[in-house]
Protein backbone atom coordinates (compact mmCIF):
# COMPACT_ATOMS: atom_id res chain seq x y z
CA UNK A 1 0.00 0.00 0.00
CA UNK A 2 1.02 3.90 -0.77
CA UNK A 3 1.94 5.74 2.37
CA UNK A 4 -0.38 7.89 2.67
CA UNK A 5 -3.18 4.90 3.00
CA UNK A 6 -1.13 3.27 5.99
CA UNK A 7 -3.17 2.57 9.17
CA UNK A 8 -0.73 4.55 11.07
CA UNK A 9 -2.21 8.12 9.35
CA UNK A 10 -5.30 9.68 10.56
CA UNK A 11 -8.57 10.79 7.80
CA UNK A 12 -7.41 14.28 8.71
CA UNK A 13 -4.02 13.90 8.13
CA UNK A 14 -4.32 12.22 4.85
CA UNK A 15 -6.38 14.91 3.28
CA UNK A 16 -4.28 17.75 4.81
CA UNK A 17 -1.62 15.85 3.02
CA UNK A 18 -2.94 15.83 -0.18
CA UNK A 19 -4.84 19.54 0.49
CA UNK A 20 -1.34 20.56 0.72
CA UNK A 21 0.01 18.33 -2.71
CA UNK A 22 -2.66 20.66 -4.52
CA UNK A 23 -1.67 23.53 -2.98
CA UNK A 24 1.94 22.21 -4.50
CA UNK A 25 1.14 22.00 -7.84
CA UNK A 26 -0.91 25.09 -8.37
CA UNK A 27 1.11 27.66 -6.57
CA UNK A 28 4.60 25.99 -5.12
CA UNK A 29 5.51 26.51 -1.83
CA UNK A 30 7.57 29.53 -0.20
CA UNK A 31 10.58 26.89 0.47
CA UNK A 32 10.31 25.39 -3.05
CA UNK A 33 14.09 26.52 -4.50
CA UNK A 34 15.58 25.09 -0.78
CA UNK A 35 13.34 21.74 -1.17
CA UNK A 36 14.16 21.58 -4.91
CA UNK A 37 17.67 21.39 -4.18
CA UNK A 38 17.11 19.47 -1.18
CA UNK A 39 14.76 16.67 -3.09
CA UNK A 40 18.01 17.08 -5.63
CA UNK A 41 20.57 16.34 -3.51
CA UNK A 42 18.82 13.39 -1.44
CA UNK A 43 17.58 11.63 -5.15
CA UNK A 44 21.39 11.46 -6.48
CA UNK A 45 22.56 9.68 -3.33
CA UNK A 46 20.14 7.59 -2.99
CA UNK A 47 19.70 6.39 -6.44
CA UNK A 48 23.39 6.32 -6.73
CA UNK A 49 23.39 4.08 -3.74
CA UNK A 50 20.57 1.54 -6.28
CA UNK A 51 17.40 2.83 -4.62
CA UNK A 52 14.50 3.90 -6.25
CA UNK A 53 11.42 5.97 -6.13
CA UNK A 54 7.90 5.15 -5.05
CA UNK A 55 4.95 6.59 -6.24
CA UNK A 56 2.71 8.03 -3.76
CA UNK A 57 -1.38 7.74 -4.19
CA UNK A 58 -3.70 10.75 -4.87
CA UNK A 59 -7.09 9.80 -3.90
CA UNK A 60 -9.68 12.15 -5.90
CA UNK A 61 -12.23 11.28 -4.06
CA UNK A 62 -12.36 14.95 -2.22
CA UNK A 63 -10.11 16.76 -4.64
CA UNK A 64 -12.45 16.49 -7.97
CA UNK A 65 -12.99 20.05 -8.80
CA UNK A 66 -9.24 20.37 -8.72
CA UNK A 67 -8.08 17.82 -11.49
CA UNK A 68 -10.80 18.32 -13.19
CA UNK A 69 -10.16 22.10 -13.80
CA UNK A 70 -6.55 21.74 -13.17
CA UNK A 71 -5.90 18.97 -16.25
CA UNK A 72 -8.99 17.57 -18.33
CA UNK A 73 -11.43 20.36 -18.52
CA UNK A 74 -9.54 22.21 -21.17
CA UNK A 75 -9.50 18.53 -23.57
CA UNK A 76 -12.09 16.54 -22.30
CA UNK A 77 -15.70 16.59 -22.67
CA UNK A 78 -18.08 17.40 -19.31
CA UNK A 79 -19.46 13.77 -19.25
CA UNK A 80 -16.50 12.93 -19.05
CA UNK A 81 -15.75 14.23 -15.85
CA UNK A 82 -16.81 10.91 -13.30
CA UNK A 83 -14.96 8.72 -15.31
CA UNK A 84 -11.16 10.69 -15.05
CA UNK A 85 -12.00 11.57 -11.01
CA UNK A 86 -13.14 7.77 -10.37
CA UNK A 87 -9.37 6.81 -11.24
CA UNK A 88 -6.26 6.26 -9.41
CA UNK A 89 -4.03 8.91 -9.70
CA UNK A 90 -0.11 8.50 -8.26
CA UNK A 91 2.27 11.33 -7.22
CA UNK A 92 6.15 11.59 -8.21
CA UNK A 93 7.68 13.51 -5.38
CA UNK A 94 10.71 14.90 -6.58
CA UNK A 95 9.47 17.51 -9.23
CA UNK A 96 10.53 17.01 -12.74
CA UNK A 97 12.98 20.11 -12.86
CA UNK A 98 15.05 17.98 -10.01
CA UNK A 99 15.34 14.98 -12.08
CA UNK A 100 16.63 16.71 -14.81
CA UNK A 101 19.16 19.11 -12.76
CA UNK A 102 20.00 15.69 -10.90
CA UNK A 103 21.34 14.15 -14.38
CA UNK A 104 22.88 17.10 -15.56
CA UNK A 105 24.94 17.63 -12.10
CA UNK A 106 26.14 13.84 -11.84
CA UNK A 107 27.24 13.60 -15.45
CA UNK A 108 29.46 16.80 -14.76
CA UNK A 109 30.83 14.79 -12.07
CA UNK A 110 31.09 11.70 -14.68
CA UNK A 111 28.46 9.42 -13.96
CA UNK A 112 24.92 10.38 -14.75
CA UNK A 113 22.37 9.36 -12.59
CA UNK A 114 18.21 9.45 -13.67
CA UNK A 115 16.17 8.36 -10.55
CA UNK A 116 14.74 4.76 -11.07
CA UNK A 117 10.85 4.61 -10.09
CA UNK A 118 9.29 2.00 -8.40
CA UNK A 119 6.44 1.20 -11.70
CA UNK A 120 6.26 -2.36 -11.67
CA UNK A 121 2.08 -2.12 -11.21
CA UNK A 122 1.93 -0.43 -14.33
CA UNK A 123 2.04 -1.56 -17.78
CA UNK A 124 3.22 1.59 -19.42
CA UNK A 125 3.83 5.04 -18.21
CA UNK A 126 2.93 7.72 -20.94
CA UNK A 127 5.61 10.83 -20.89
CA UNK A 128 4.67 14.24 -22.42
CA UNK A 129 7.96 14.89 -22.66
CA UNK A 130 11.58 12.98 -23.25
CA UNK A 131 11.43 11.66 -19.00
CA UNK A 132 13.93 12.05 -16.63
CA UNK A 133 13.61 8.89 -14.89
CA UNK A 134 13.56 5.22 -15.48
CA UNK A 135 10.49 2.75 -15.27
CA UNK A 136 10.66 -0.90 -13.44
CA UNK A 137 11.88 -3.30 -16.54
CA UNK A 138 8.11 -4.50 -16.49
CA UNK A 139 7.02 -1.08 -17.84
CA UNK A 140 6.67 0.52 -21.32
CA UNK A 141 7.95 3.72 -21.26
CA UNK A 142 6.18 5.49 -24.13
CA UNK A 143 7.25 9.21 -24.97
CA UNK A 144 4.50 11.55 -26.38
CA UNK A 145 7.17 13.33 -28.92
CA UNK A 146 6.01 16.67 -29.82
CA UNK A 147 9.01 18.77 -31.63
CA UNK A 148 12.29 18.90 -31.47
CA UNK A 149 12.39 22.72 -31.69
CA UNK A 150 15.28 22.82 -28.40
CA UNK A 151 17.51 20.87 -30.48
CA UNK A 152 16.81 22.24 -33.55
CA UNK A 153 15.81 26.37 -33.02
CA UNK A 154 17.50 26.49 -29.65
CA UNK A 155 17.93 30.31 -30.46
CA UNK A 156 13.84 30.31 -30.12
CA UNK A 157 13.47 28.82 -26.93
CA UNK A 158 13.00 30.14 -23.53
CA UNK A 159 16.12 29.48 -20.90
CA UNK A 160 17.89 28.33 -23.98
CA UNK A 161 21.13 27.05 -22.12
CA UNK A 162 18.50 24.92 -19.79
CA UNK A 163 16.39 23.90 -21.49
CA UNK A 164 18.30 22.39 -24.48
CA UNK A 165 20.22 20.42 -21.85
CA UNK A 166 16.88 18.88 -20.08
CA UNK A 167 16.06 17.84 -23.57
CA UNK A 168 18.70 16.49 -25.26
CA UNK A 169 19.97 14.35 -22.55
CA UNK A 170 16.58 12.74 -21.50
CA UNK A 171 15.76 12.22 -24.81
CA UNK A 172 19.17 10.47 -25.48
CA UNK A 173 18.71 8.40 -22.10
CA UNK A 174 15.06 7.42 -23.23
CA UNK A 175 16.45 6.06 -26.88
CA UNK A 176 19.37 3.83 -25.13
CA UNK A 177 16.94 2.55 -22.42
CA UNK A 178 14.29 1.62 -25.05
CA UNK A 179 11.64 3.62 -24.71
CA UNK A 180 9.04 3.96 -27.30
CA UNK A 181 7.62 7.21 -29.07
CA UNK A 182 4.38 8.48 -30.14
CA UNK A 183 5.11 11.51 -32.43
CA UNK A 184 2.63 14.19 -33.21
CA UNK A 185 3.01 14.12 -37.34
CA UNK A 186 5.53 12.50 -39.54
CA UNK A 187 8.02 15.55 -39.77
CA UNK A 188 8.32 15.55 -35.96
CA UNK A 189 9.37 12.11 -36.11
CA UNK A 190 11.73 12.90 -38.86
CA UNK A 191 13.14 15.08 -36.95
CA UNK A 192 13.34 12.71 -34.36
CA UNK A 193 15.25 10.04 -36.53
CA UNK A 194 17.52 12.77 -37.63
CA UNK A 195 19.29 13.11 -34.12
CA UNK A 196 18.71 8.96 -33.10
CA UNK A 197 17.84 6.79 -36.08
CA UNK A 198 18.22 4.06 -34.03
CA UNK A 199 14.78 4.56 -32.42
CA UNK A 200 12.90 4.07 -35.97
CA UNK A 201 11.88 1.26 -35.01
CA UNK A 202 10.31 2.17 -31.60
CA UNK A 203 8.58 5.78 -33.36
CA UNK A 204 5.62 5.80 -34.74
CA UNK A 205 3.24 8.73 -35.72
CA UNK A 206 -0.28 9.51 -33.94
CA UNK A 207 -1.38 13.01 -34.52
CA UNK A 208 -3.14 14.84 -32.19
CA UNK A 209 -6.88 14.94 -31.34
CA UNK A 210 -8.86 18.43 -31.66
CA UNK A 211 -11.00 19.40 -29.47
CA UNK A 212 -14.44 18.14 -29.85
CA UNK A 213 -15.03 22.10 -28.55
CA UNK A 214 -14.91 23.18 -32.15
CA UNK A 215 -17.68 22.71 -35.19
CA UNK A 216 -18.88 24.63 -38.18
CA UNK A 217 -21.82 26.08 -35.77
CA UNK A 218 -23.32 29.43 -37.66
CA UNK A 219 -22.98 32.53 -35.95
CA UNK A 220 -23.66 35.93 -36.14
CA UNK A 221 -20.95 38.34 -37.00
CA UNK A 222 -22.04 41.04 -34.39
CA UNK A 223 -20.42 38.39 -31.90
CA UNK A 224 -16.54 39.51 -33.00
CA UNK A 225 -17.34 43.09 -31.69
CA UNK A 226 -18.79 41.58 -28.71
CA UNK A 227 -15.65 39.28 -28.00
CA UNK A 228 -12.71 41.50 -28.73
CA UNK A 229 -14.82 43.62 -26.20
CA UNK A 230 -14.36 41.12 -23.39
CA UNK A 231 -11.35 39.41 -23.97
CA UNK A 232 -9.10 42.31 -24.60
CA UNK A 233 -5.38 41.95 -22.92
CA UNK A 234 -5.76 44.18 -19.78
CA UNK A 235 -1.65 42.86 -18.90
CA UNK A 236 -0.24 45.47 -20.99
CA UNK A 237 2.50 47.46 -19.43
CA UNK A 238 1.53 50.59 -19.73
CA UNK A 239 -2.03 49.49 -20.27
CA UNK A 240 -3.89 50.99 -23.20
CA UNK A 241 -5.76 54.11 -22.80
CA UNK A 242 -9.08 53.66 -21.28
CA UNK A 243 -10.21 56.90 -23.19
CA UNK A 244 -9.31 55.47 -26.66
CA UNK A 245 -11.17 51.99 -25.81
CA UNK A 246 -14.14 54.27 -24.64
CA UNK A 247 -13.90 55.61 -28.35
CA UNK A 248 -13.25 51.99 -30.27
CA UNK A 249 -16.73 50.48 -28.21
CA UNK A 250 -18.72 53.29 -28.70
CA UNK A 251 -17.89 53.55 -32.60
CA UNK A 252 -17.38 50.08 -33.11
CA UNK A 253 -21.20 49.45 -32.01
CA UNK A 254 -21.93 51.78 -35.49
CA UNK A 255 -19.68 50.07 -37.91
CA UNK A 256 -20.21 47.21 -40.05
CA UNK A 257 -18.59 43.79 -38.87
CA UNK A 258 -14.96 43.56 -39.02
CA UNK A 259 -13.00 42.42 -41.84
CA UNK A 260 -10.05 40.93 -39.72
CA UNK A 261 -7.04 38.35 -40.06
CA UNK A 262 -6.69 36.24 -37.29
CA UNK A 263 -3.86 34.44 -35.73
CA UNK A 264 -4.21 32.27 -32.73
CA UNK A 265 -0.48 31.52 -30.78
CA UNK A 266 1.68 32.53 -28.08
CA UNK A 267 4.25 35.67 -28.62
CA UNK A 268 7.47 34.05 -29.25
CA UNK A 269 9.88 34.17 -31.76
CA UNK A 270 9.32 31.09 -34.10
CA UNK A 271 5.72 31.65 -34.22
CA UNK A 272 6.74 34.52 -36.90
CA UNK A 273 4.74 37.20 -35.70
CA UNK A 274 6.82 40.28 -36.71
CA UNK A 275 6.46 38.65 -40.75
CA UNK A 276 3.03 38.59 -40.47
CA UNK A 277 2.49 41.87 -39.18
CA UNK A 278 4.97 43.30 -41.73
CA UNK A 279 2.30 41.38 -44.48
CA UNK A 280 -0.39 42.86 -42.95
CA UNK A 281 0.65 46.25 -43.00
CA UNK A 282 1.42 46.03 -46.36
CA UNK A 283 -1.92 44.61 -47.15
CA UNK A 284 -3.19 47.26 -45.22
CA UNK A 285 -1.56 49.64 -47.73
CA UNK A 286 -1.82 48.46 -51.06
CA UNK A 287 -5.68 46.46 -50.62
CA UNK A 288 -7.61 47.75 -47.74
CA UNK A 289 -6.89 50.08 -44.67
CA UNK A 290 -9.52 48.89 -42.95
CA UNK A 291 -8.53 45.42 -42.42
CA UNK A 292 -7.39 44.05 -38.84
CA UNK A 293 -5.68 41.81 -37.26
CA UNK A 294 -6.78 39.53 -34.00
CA UNK A 295 -4.17 38.25 -32.50
CA UNK A 296 -4.74 35.54 -29.93
CA UNK A 297 -2.54 34.56 -27.17
CA UNK A 298 -0.57 34.92 -23.97
CA UNK A 299 2.68 36.96 -24.09
CA UNK A 300 5.53 33.96 -24.23
CA UNK A 301 9.74 34.19 -24.13
CA UNK A 302 11.26 36.62 -25.69
CA UNK A 303 7.91 38.44 -26.77
CA UNK A 304 8.95 42.03 -26.70
CA UNK A 305 10.27 42.90 -30.18
CA UNK A 306 6.71 41.60 -31.24
CA UNK A 307 5.05 43.76 -28.74
CA UNK A 308 6.98 47.27 -29.79
CA UNK A 309 5.84 46.39 -32.77
CA UNK A 310 2.33 45.94 -32.10
CA UNK A 311 1.68 48.22 -30.10
CA UNK A 312 0.97 51.14 -31.89
CA UNK A 313 -1.91 49.41 -33.80
CA UNK A 314 -3.13 48.35 -30.52
CA UNK A 315 -3.70 51.65 -29.28
CA UNK A 316 -5.48 52.81 -32.43
CA UNK A 317 -7.26 49.50 -32.63
CA UNK A 318 -6.38 48.50 -35.78
CA UNK A 319 -5.11 45.29 -33.82
CA UNK A 320 -6.28 43.34 -31.15
CA UNK A 321 -4.10 41.24 -28.28
CA UNK A 322 -6.87 38.57 -27.13
CA UNK A 323 -6.58 36.46 -23.90
CA UNK A 324 -8.12 34.04 -21.59
CA UNK A 325 -10.87 33.26 -24.80
CA UNK A 326 -13.01 30.52 -24.36
CA UNK A 327 -13.04 27.64 -26.86
CA UNK A 328 -17.17 29.30 -28.01
CA UNK A 329 -15.54 32.19 -28.87
CA UNK A 330 -12.20 31.27 -30.75
CA UNK A 331 -14.96 29.32 -32.84
CA UNK A 332 -16.65 32.47 -33.62
CA UNK A 333 -13.70 34.27 -34.67
CA UNK A 334 -12.43 31.24 -36.79
CA UNK A 335 -15.47 31.26 -38.42
CA UNK A 336 -15.58 34.92 -39.40
CA UNK A 337 -12.10 35.63 -40.30
CA UNK A 338 -11.32 36.78 -43.68
CA UNK A 339 -8.02 33.95 -42.99
CA UNK A 340 -6.90 32.18 -40.23
CA UNK A 341 -3.05 32.77 -40.83
CA UNK A 342 -0.45 30.32 -39.62
CA UNK A 343 3.22 31.49 -40.03
CA UNK A 344 5.33 29.99 -37.80
CA UNK A 345 8.72 28.42 -39.19
CA UNK A 346 8.51 25.85 -36.50
CA UNK A 347 6.07 23.51 -35.39
CA UNK A 348 5.35 19.87 -34.23
CA UNK A 349 1.34 19.84 -35.25
CA UNK A 350 -0.06 23.15 -34.76
CA UNK A 351 -3.45 23.35 -33.51
CA UNK A 352 -5.01 26.39 -34.91
CA UNK A 353 -5.32 25.65 -38.68
CA UNK A 354 -7.23 22.60 -37.86
CA UNK A 355 -9.40 24.33 -35.08
CA UNK A 356 -10.54 26.80 -37.96
CA UNK A 357 -11.24 24.59 -40.53
CA UNK A 358 -13.02 22.94 -38.09
CA UNK A 359 -15.24 25.96 -37.34
CA UNK A 360 -15.53 26.57 -40.94
CA UNK A 361 -12.83 28.96 -41.87
CA UNK A 362 -10.06 29.55 -44.20
CA UNK A 363 -6.20 29.11 -43.67
CA UNK A 364 -3.00 30.55 -45.00
CA UNK A 365 -0.18 28.49 -43.57
CA UNK A 366 3.72 28.77 -43.65
CA UNK A 367 5.25 26.41 -46.00
CA UNK A 368 7.10 23.65 -43.77
CA UNK A 369 6.67 20.18 -43.61
CA UNK A 370 4.50 19.79 -41.01
CA UNK A 371 1.58 21.80 -42.37
CA UNK A 372 2.08 20.24 -45.79
CA UNK A 373 1.17 17.14 -43.96
CA UNK A 374 -1.56 17.93 -41.71
CA UNK A 375 -3.19 20.43 -43.64
CA UNK A 376 -3.11 19.25 -47.18
CA UNK A 377 -4.86 20.97 -49.97
CA UNK A 378 -6.67 22.63 -47.48
CA UNK A 379 -4.42 25.88 -46.64
CA UNK A 380 -3.15 27.96 -49.14
CA UNK A 381 1.17 28.27 -48.59
CA UNK A 382 3.60 30.93 -48.52
CA UNK A 383 7.19 31.12 -47.67
CA UNK A 384 7.47 32.72 -43.95
CA UNK A 385 10.74 34.65 -44.80
CA UNK A 386 9.63 36.64 -47.47
CA UNK A 387 7.14 39.18 -46.48
CA UNK A 388 5.96 39.63 -49.68
CA UNK A 389 5.05 36.16 -50.51
CA UNK A 390 3.20 35.80 -47.28
CA UNK A 391 1.25 39.31 -48.45
CA UNK A 392 0.38 37.89 -51.92
CA UNK A 393 -0.54 34.37 -50.68
CA UNK A 394 -2.64 35.98 -47.97
CA UNK A 395 -4.38 38.95 -50.39
CA UNK A 396 -5.03 36.15 -53.01
CA UNK A 397 -6.70 33.35 -49.80
CA UNK A 398 -9.10 36.96 -48.71
CA UNK A 399 -9.88 38.02 -52.50
CA UNK A 400 -13.53 38.81 -52.15
CA UNK A 401 -13.88 37.89 -56.02
CA UNK A 402 -12.91 34.08 -55.24
CA UNK A 403 -16.25 33.03 -53.33
CA UNK A 404 -16.60 29.72 -55.07
CA UNK A 405 -12.83 28.86 -54.18
CA UNK A 406 -13.11 29.64 -50.93
CA UNK A 407 -16.46 27.33 -50.61
CA UNK A 408 -13.88 24.70 -51.94
CA UNK A 409 -11.42 25.44 -49.54
CA UNK A 410 -14.25 25.52 -46.46
CA UNK A 411 -15.22 21.93 -47.51
CA UNK A 412 -11.90 20.43 -48.08
CA UNK A 413 -10.62 21.87 -44.55
CA UNK A 414 -13.87 20.04 -42.88
CA UNK A 415 -12.73 16.77 -44.27
CA UNK A 416 -9.04 16.95 -43.49
CA UNK A 417 -10.05 18.11 -40.23
CA UNK A 418 -12.35 14.94 -39.70
CA UNK A 419 -9.06 13.29 -39.77
CA UNK A 420 -8.04 14.31 -36.52
CA UNK A 421 -11.19 13.54 -34.57
CA UNK A 422 -10.59 11.25 -31.42
CA UNK A 423 -12.64 9.16 -33.29
CA UNK A 424 -10.18 8.23 -36.00
CA UNK A 425 -6.67 9.39 -33.27
CA UNK A 426 -7.88 6.97 -29.82
CA UNK A 427 -8.27 3.54 -32.57
CA UNK A 428 -4.35 4.08 -33.10
CA UNK A 429 -3.65 4.81 -29.31
CA UNK A 430 -5.68 1.28 -28.59
CA UNK A 431 -3.49 -0.29 -31.43
CA UNK A 432 0.11 0.83 -30.06
CA UNK A 433 -0.86 -0.17 -26.53
CA UNK A 434 -2.10 -3.24 -27.43
CA UNK A 435 1.11 -4.22 -29.40
CA UNK A 436 3.50 -3.45 -26.65
CA UNK A 437 1.30 -4.84 -23.61
CA UNK A 438 1.99 -8.56 -22.13
CA UNK A 439 -0.40 -10.06 -24.47
CA UNK A 440 1.49 -8.17 -27.74
CA UNK A 441 4.47 -9.04 -27.00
Amino acid sequence: PTSWMTPTVSADQKLNRLGRVVISLEQGSRDRHFRATALTVAMILKHALGGSQNLTGFSAEHFKDFLWRRFFEKSLPPEDFNIVTRAAFRILQVPWSAMHVGALVTRRLGCQVYPRLNTSDFDFMISETPFPAMVSRNTKLVVRYHDAIPLLMPHTISDRGWHQAYHYRALRHNVRSGAWFACVSEATRADLLSFFPEAEARSITIPNMVSHEYSHEVSPASRVLDIIKARLNESLDPPLDHKTKRGFVAASSREPPLDYLLMVSTIEPRKNHLNLLAAWERLRLERSDTLKLIVVGALGWHHEPTLRRLRPWLERFEAFLLSDLLASELRVLYQHARATICPSVGEGFDFSGLEAMKSGGIVAASDIPVHREVYGDAATYFNPYDVRDLAQSIGAAIDPTRATWRAEQIARGSVIASRYDHRNIAPQWASLLATLGPEGQ
